[in-house]
């Protein structure tokens, strides 16, 4: 085991952002003995309590520690129910992804096995969205808003979309598509609507692909996407888009595949990874041990693989996946009983067994 250990930060979040947080920390403690070297995790509040304290809900010191950090493990947000943003309500993961230039958003959906999915056929998919940019007007000016009023009645919203940024989750695409069996990239896009921005996208995602011949390369309107990931979900295997068009693609894709609560996410870029849960914070079960914290736990999982460290990765998700066997040993969304500290304490007895 190398000496000099990982340093992960832990930013719980709002609502159930500390519930779920502390069972993957949980995880994290039972799969240590798999890591190739050992783990450290400091904790700095952000959200809600980090506003109560500061007076912002992302204060500077976080930003430095996640700066400073080999993992950021990050909890939900409840950034829609913030104070303006000149009242100290910025959102903390969109801050994280532009500080950090995490221009990859990896979102995983595949079937689950016990897991009803509204589909029959089968799906296995990975969406790599574009994260710094698009239609996001809190990320993709250099300074200030891209939505705005300028007179009653009018709001205005501007979609920055670059060269830059659509070739470098391209490049994510093909890396991550060169790994899968069936080696596949699929566009998506407008641009039959959005003739200038969307065909500048795809300019420089055929770009990429020129460079990847073994891999099978695609494009498809966006709307049509949504059509085909419900009737033929088969025929994608790594889809590559715009910030926005990912945003709504991987919910879906992971709904398909049984449940948002499974889809695990990782914001990633050439110096800086976080694992974050897919779904949002639901303070209207928090405080109440129902949540399923499987999403950030996944999310961990994809972190580890990221750092080099499969073995555990794989120990985490076979051991999911043979609770979700189970309705005995899942949460109560999934059909099971177990409450999210129950699934827990089960998940890490299941990872520490030989």
């Amino acid at each position: 085991m190398s000496e000099t250990p990982y340093h992960f930060l832990a930013l719980e979040g709002d609502g159930i952002g500390p519930e779920i947080m502390k069972a993957t920390l949980a995880v994290l403690e039972a799969v240590r003995p798999h890591l190739s070297r050992a783990v450290n995790v400091s904790h700095k509040e952000i959200g809600f309590a980090a506003l109560a304290k500061t007076g912002t809900t992302m204060p500077d010191e976080v930003l430095e520690a996640a700066k400073a950090a080999d993992g950021i493990i990050l909890g939900p947000v409840s950034h829609n129910e913030y104070p303006p943003v000149a009242e100290g309500g910025v959102n903390p993961s969109g801050i994280l992804r532009k500080t950090l230039s995490l221009y990859a958003n990896i979102r995983p959906a595949r079937n689950w096995p016990g897991c009803v999915s509204p589909i029959a056929k089968p799906i296995d998919v990975i969406v790599m969205r574009e994260n710094l940019e698009g239609f996001y007007a809190d990320r993709n000016m250099f300074q200030g808003n891209a939505e705005f009023m300028p007179i009653e009645g009018v709001a205005l919203s501007l979609r920055r979309i670059t060269t830059e940024a659509s070739r470098n989750i391209a490049e994510s695409a093909f890396a991550w598509a060169a790994q899968r069996d069936q080696k596949k990239v699929t566009a998506i896009h407008k641009a039959n609507v959005m003739r200038l921005s969307d065909t500048l996208f795809l300019d420089a995602v055929r770009e990429v692909a020129a460079r990847y011949p073994t891999i099978s390369y695609d494009e498809m309107l966006v709307d049509s996407a949504a059509a085909m990931l419900v009737r033929t979900p088969e025929q994608f295997d790594v889809i590559v888009t715009t910030n926005m068009f990912g945003d709504i693609l991987s919910d879906l894709a992971a709904e398909l595949s049984g449940s948002l609560g499974l889809a695990g996410s990782l914001n990633a870029g050439e110096h800086h990874a976080a694992a974050q849960a897919q779904h949002g914070s639901a303070p209207q079960i928090a405080g109440q041990d129902i949540a399923n914290p499987c999403s950030l736990i996944l999310s961990l999982a994809m972190l580890l693989s990221h750092l080099g460290e499969s073995a555990a990765a794989t120990r985490i998700e076979t051991s999911i996946r043979h609770m979700l066997q189970d309705t005995t040993t899942r949460t109560a969304d999934l059909g099971g009983s177990l409450s999210t500290s129950a699934f827990t304490t089960h998940l890490c007895s299941l990872i520490s067994s030989d």
